[in-house]
């Protein structure tokens, strides 16, 4: 990561910081609203549960506390007045040793309840949450996947979110539960001094701010470094995963990855041990305000008991309640500091949830004239942050009926094209026409139900081959029928019968049982999915059988050939012994067509595809 990159990465930390800072007390609850209605929102009776059960556990300490003080006291006076009423002395101490014990057990099952509340709502609001992120991951452009910083927002938001609007929620409710607590306390010591209160407030505040202070650092040093933990990821990836194994073995590149693996841990490892001795060290130093503070009260309160001014019961009760109120108190500004990380890693969520998403205009599904075909129409496109154009002026007519073959060496823009047509990219400049309409008038589905693609990096799932086919017409996934009938069309028929259990044989590695198929096995099953599409109009076969051998890719193509007479196809391959079957041939250089016509004619040309054509064939004297 170069350091322009490194200091705006830096600068979009701070800004989310200083948003979150900002303004005030309402900076800090701003994603707070939002975690809270999407609490609520995702299970209304345990968020109401939770809320009652927060304020009847931040009330019963006080009550606990208070009852406490009447027992000392009571026993105070049955000690003095035993020799006069003997056994009934015990009855007003027992009562509220009862009515403490009472309190006490419902005080352990309003926390119970809580503890409950809270590990339900944390599994309903993790899958919630995670939910979104994946339903806003379906809306995005291919684009903005290919967009590294973007990733980094999408990476962020996964790594943190499933946990941090729970963490918000219960936080919110624990600083309600505290705030409740501290009232109650106070309400009971003013009575012995109103500087008191002031003491218990003021003991734990240095703590506080030194804790929000360092939640920024920690925050700051995560958004910072997400490229790193991003190839950290990776590294693992490539080093553990059995598509990467084979290579990682034969190259012995193992060793050298591991190394890069264990060097961005100790750079990440180094910060991070920084951040939590200074963390820990001032944490300390400044909690000691509050441990001195704290006792200094306690003698204060032993003095006036001594001096009488008042009761060994009251004394008792008072030193509870300065000692549980600092607790509560520590907890309590804990809480809104935890609110104030917890809101700083909320704004990567709602920043990736908040991306502009470009809405479907289109609405047409029938074209006006299905005759026509495709029309590429002055089209040029360029990647974002690239500095050349990867198509410039690209016009291409292919009629209903008519196969176009796409050539060219890697990089002249062949596949880009494709993604053109298929709407995973918008044209920069000019415009594609389908049957006499702009791809931007059509719906988005409809426009994919009618072209049906493999490109040459297609997926492999690990599901079983029949849903591996049936994956290439969602509405028909679990069709045994339409499995069968693609199959057949994709040649993959015959060797999917003799797998073990047939269609439902379980592919690839990561699942028991699993099996794994050679490339052009593979290759078949992709061709397979574009069968699926039964309304397709449009076939587009990008590289589909680079892993078979030559006379397998002959008969794969002229199978193919006489299944697709109605329909338009567009075919990319290396391969000039398959290309030349073409009505069409158009030969693309540096993302601009040099030359189109039949074989017959570019031949004839003598240009830039005979010269391909002559060369490869030399091969196979």
């Amino acid at each position: 990561m170069n350091l322009k990159k490194l200091l705006e990465s830096w600068r979009t930390a701070q800004k989310s910081i200083d948003a979150a800072r900002n303004p005030g007390i309402r900076g800090l609850f701003r994603y707070g609203q939002h975690a809270i209605v999407l609490a609520y929102t995702t299970n209304p009776a345990l968020c109401l549960s939770l809320g009652g059960l927060t304020l009847l556990a931040g009330l019963l300490p006080a009550g606990v506390a208070w009852v406490g003080a009447h027992i000392v006291d009571a026993v105070i006076t049955a000690i003095r007045t035993y020799p006069i009423t003997g056994m009934h002395a015990y009855r007003t101490p027992l009562g509220y040793v009862a009515l403490e014990a009472g309190l006490v057990a419902l005080l352990g099952a309003s926390q119970r309840g809580l503890s409950a509340c809270q590990s339900l709502l944390r599994a309903e609001l993790g899958q919630r949450v995670n939910v979104m992120i994946l339903e806003k991951a379906l809306t995005l452009s291919l684009v903005q996947f290919e967009d590294s910083e973007f990733y980094d927002k999408l990476t962020r938001a996964r790594r943190e979110a499933s946990s941090r609007p729970l963490s918000m929620v219960i936080r919110t409710f624990g600083l309600i539960q505290n705030a409740v607590t501290l009232a109650s306390f106070g309400a009971i010591l003013i009575q012995f001094s109103p500087l008191s209160v002031f003491i218990l407030a003021l003991a734990g505040l240095p703590s506080f701010f030194a804790e929000a202070k360092f939640s920024g650092d920690a925050f700051r040093l995560f958004r910072w470094r997400s490229p790193e933990t991003r190839m950290q990821a990776y590294l693992e990836t490539v080093i553990a995963r059995e598509d990467h194994a084979k290579e990682v073995k034969l190259f012995g590149v193992g060793d050298l990855l591991l190394g890069r693996y264990k060097d961005i841990y100790e750079r990440l490892y180094h910060e991070d041990r920084s951040l939590t001795l200074r963390r820990e060290i001032w944490g300390f130093l400044l909690g000691l305000i509050a441990t001195l503070s704290l006792y200094g009260a306690y003698g204060w309160v032993a003095i006036s008991a001594i001096c009488s001014l008042i009761s060994l019961g009251q004394m008792t009760m008072y030193l509870t309640l300065f000692r549980q109120g600092q607790v509560a108190l520590t907890a309590g500004l804990s809480a809104i500091g935890g609110l104030y990380e917890d809101n700083l890693y909320l704004s990567n969520l709602y920043e990736y949830l908040d991306q502009p998403v470009t809405a479907p205009s289109g609405t047409l599904t029938v074209g006006p004239n299905p005759e026509d075909g495709i029309r590429f129409e002055d089209v040029s496109f360029t990647y974002p942050g690239a500095s050349t154009p990867a198509l410039s002026h690209i016009n291409l007519h292919i009629k209903r009926g008519e196969s176009l073959a796409l050539v060219g060496e890697n990089g002249s823009g062949k596949t880009t094209l494709i993604k053109l047509l298929t709407r995973l990219y918008e044209p920069s400049q000019g415009r594609i026409v389908f049957e006499g309409k702009n791809l931007a008038d059509w719906h988005d589905v409809t426009l994919r139900e009618r072209i049906g693609v493999i490109f040459q990096d297609f997926a492999r799932y690990q599901l079983p081959v029949g849903e591996n086919v049936g994956v290439g017409d969602v509405s028909h996934f679990t069709d045994r029928a339409h499995w069968k009938d693609a199959a057949r069309k994709g040649l993959a028929e015959e060797f999917i019968e003799e797998l073990p259990a047939g269609y439902d044989t379980q592919l690839g590695k990561w699942f028991k049982d699993g099996r794994e198929l050679s490339g052009g096995q593979w290759q078949k099953v992709a061709l397979s999915r574009a069968f699926m599409r039964t309304r397709a109009d449009v076939l587009v076969l990008d590289e589909p059988t680079a892993a078979m051998d030559a006379a397998a890719e002959a008969q794969v193509f002229e199978h193919f050939r006489n299944l697709t007479q109605d329909r338009i196809t567009i075919l990319i391959s290396h391969r000039f012994s398959t290309v030349r079957m073409a009505d069409k041939i158009a030969v693309l250089t540096h993302g601009q067509v040099c030359e189109s016509g039949s074989h017959e004619q570019l031949m004839a040309h003598n240009g830039h595809y005979a010269h391909l054509f002559r060369l490869q064939a030399r091969g196979y004297h």
